[in-house]
C-alpha cells in the first residue's frame, strides 16, 4: 500500500504574527506525534518565526532548498498542555460529587490544563448544596424576571385616608427589612460556591437580583405619598439576625427559604387579598410569585441533601429549636406591624372592620403555621413533630 503523502499547507504571505499560526497550529494537530506537515510561505522573516515557535513547542523543523518550504515534525511534547489536565466532567451532565480547587473556574465539562491555579471554595461538595430541580427553577427564574418601572403602574390613581395610609407605609418599612436579609443572606454564599455547581450559582443570583428588586418596589410604595418609612423593632432586627448565624448553607436556606420565606408567601397573598390600593396590589403579586420560587428552591435543596443524609434532618430540628431559644427573651413581630395588618384586612376604624381585620390576620397567622408543618412534614418530619417545630418559628415570620 503506498504510504499517505506528507499534507501540506500554503501560508502564502502571510505572517506567522499576522495570524498564520492558527492554521499552522490547526494543520499540525491533525498529525500524530512524529507526524509531518509541510508549510510553504513567502512572508518576510517566515523562518525565523517558525524557528522559534517550533524550538519553543517541541517539534522538530527543517527547510529544504530554496528556503521556502518547511517541513515540521510533530514533537513528543506537543500534547504538554494535555498531560497532568483534569478532566471537569460532561457539560450536560450532573455536577460531580465533589468539585477540587484545581477545577477553578472552568465550566463543567472543560479540561483544565496542569498547572491552573487552584481556588478555594467552601462550598464545594455537591450534597451541601445541590437541588435536582436547580437547572429548571434557574430558567422560570430568568424567564419571571420584571421590570419595577414597566411591570407597576406607579401613576394608578387612589387616595387612602390618613390611617390607612400609614399603615401601608409601615408594613413596607418591616418588607424592607425582611428582603434586605433574604437578599444578603444568599449573597454571602453566593462566593462560596463553586462555579462547578452552576444552575445553584445562576439561580441564587437571580434570587439576590429578586429580593433587590423587591426591596425597591417596597421603598418605593413607602415613599409613593411623600412618607418616610417608619418603625424597625429590635425584636425584628434580632429575630433576623439569627438568618446571619446560621452555621451553614443548607441551615440557612433551611430558616429563610422553607420556613421564613414560605410564611412570607402567606403575607404577601393576604396583602394582596387585602390591599388598599392598586400600587400595593400589584406589588405583592409580584413578589410572592418570586418568593414561592425560593421557596420551592429551598425545599429542593433539603429533600436532596436528606435524600443522601438522612441524619441531617437532627440538624435542622436543633436549628429551630436553638433560634426559638434565641430569641425567647425579643418581642417577636412588634405591635406597629400586627395593627397595620389588621387596618389594611378592616379597611377602616369602625369596632366592626377591626373585628373583621382582627380575624382575618388570625387566619393569617393559622395559615402560616399550617404551611411551615406541611413543607417541614415533605422533609420528613412526623405529624406531630411537624406541628410543634411549625409553632416554634420566629414570631416575626421571616
Amino acid at each position: 500500500m503506498a504510504a499517505s503523502p506528507t499534507p501540506t499547507i500554503d501560508i502564502e504571505s502571510l505572517g506567522l504574527d499576522q495570524g498564520a499560526l492558527l492554521l499552522i497550529r490547526r494543520a499540525l494537530a491533525e498529525r500524530p506525534v512524529g507526524g509531518e506537515l509541510r508549510v510553504r510561505g513567502r512572508s518576510p522573516d517566515w523562518r525565523m518565526h517558525l524557528e522559534a515557535w517550533c524550538r519553543s513547542q517541541g517539534h522538530a523543523l527543517r527547510f529544504d532548498a530554496g528556503q521556502d518550504e518547511a517541513a515540521i515534525t510533530r514533537g513528543p511534547h506537543a500534547e504538554g498542555r494535555w498531560l497532568g489536565a483534569q478532566s471537569t466532567g460532561d457539560a450536560g451532565d450532573a455536577p460531580a460529587p465533589d468539585a477540587p480547587p484545581g477545577w477553578g473556574l472552568a465550566a463543567r465539562g472543560a479540561t483544565v490544563e496542569a498547572g491552573s491555579p487552584p481556588f478555594f471554595f467552601a462550598l464545594h461538595r455537591r450534597d451541601e448544596l445541590w437541588a435536582a430541580t436547580a437547572g429548571e427553577l434557574y430558567r422560570q427564574a430568568a424567564a419571571a424576571q420584571w421590570d419595577p418601572a414597566t411591570a407597576i403602574d406607579w401613576d394608578a390613581p387612589f387616595e387612602l385616608p390618613d390611617a390607612v395610609e400609614a399603615a401601608v407605609v409601615q408594613v413596607m418599612t418591616y418588607l424592607i427589612e425582611n428582603e434586605n436579609a433574604a437578599l444578603l443572606v444568599p449573597a454571602r454564599h453566593l462566593g462560596q460556591i463553586h462555579p462547578h455547581f452552576r444552575e445553584v450559582l445562576q439561580l441564587l443570583a437571580l434570587q439576590c437580583a429578586d429580593e433587590a428588586r423587591h426591596v425597591e418596589v417596597f421603598t418605593r410604595r413607602a415613599t409613593l405619598r411623600g412618607h418616610r418609612p417608619a418603625l424597625s423593632t429590635a425584636g425584628g432586627q434580632a429575630s433576623l439576625r439569627t438568618l446571619f448565624d446560621a452555621p451553614d448553607f443548607s441551615i440557612a436556606t433551611f430558616l429563610l427559604a422553607v420556613l421564613g420565606e414560605g410564611s412570607f408567601v402567606n403575607l404577601l397573598n393576604f396583602l394582596h387579598a387585602h390591599a388598599p390600593d392598586p400600587v400595593t396590589r400589584q406589588i405583592a403579586r409580584l413578589a410572592a410569585r418570586d418568593e414561592a420560587r425560593h421557596v420551592a428552591f429551598g425545599m429542593a435543596h433539603l429533600e436532596y441533601r436528606l435524600s443522601v443524609q438522612p441524619d441531617y434532618q437532627v440538624r435542622l430540628r436543633n436549628a429551630i429549636e436553638l433560634r426559638y431559644d434565641t430569641l425567647a427573651g425579643t418581642a417577636g413581630l412588634n405591635e406597629e406591624v400586627f395593627d397595620s395588618l389588621v387596618l389594611l384586612a378592616a379597611g377602616e376604624l369602625s369596632p366592626a372592620a377591626v373585628a373583621r381585620g382582627h380575624a382575618a390576620v388570625q387566619q393569617l397567622q393559622r395559615d402560616m403555621a399550617a404551611g411551615r408543618r406541611a413543607r417541614l412534614s415533605r422533609l420528613g418530619f412526623g405529624h406531630d413533630e411537624a406541628q410543634r417545630l411549625a409553632e416554634l418559628h420566629t414570631r416575626n415570620f421571616m
